[in-house]
């Protein structure tokens, strides 16, 4: 069985919790997290977290899929 992602839980994630890495780490960029959770003081995963949520939102679900549920 497959660990399925749905495109607007990763995008409800970067709008209300991106500053904290939540959506990468829903998105298994479990790295890139916990750069998020280190900086977070500094606001600059916040304006990054932005940056997501405005790509999420502009990635078709075709290309989603490709990225983040294919084998």
């Amino acid at each position: 069985m497959t660990d399925s992602k749905n495109r607007l839980v990763a995008i409800l994630l970067a709008f209300f919790l991106g500053g904290l890495g939540f959506h990468k780490f829903y998105l298994n960029k479990n790295f890139q997290g916990v750069l998020y959770i280190l900086f977070c003081w500094t606001f600059i995963p916040s304006i990054l977290a932005l940056f997501d949520f405005l790509v999420l939102i502009c990635t078709s679900d075709a290309r989603f899929n490709e990225l983040y549920n294919s084998n």
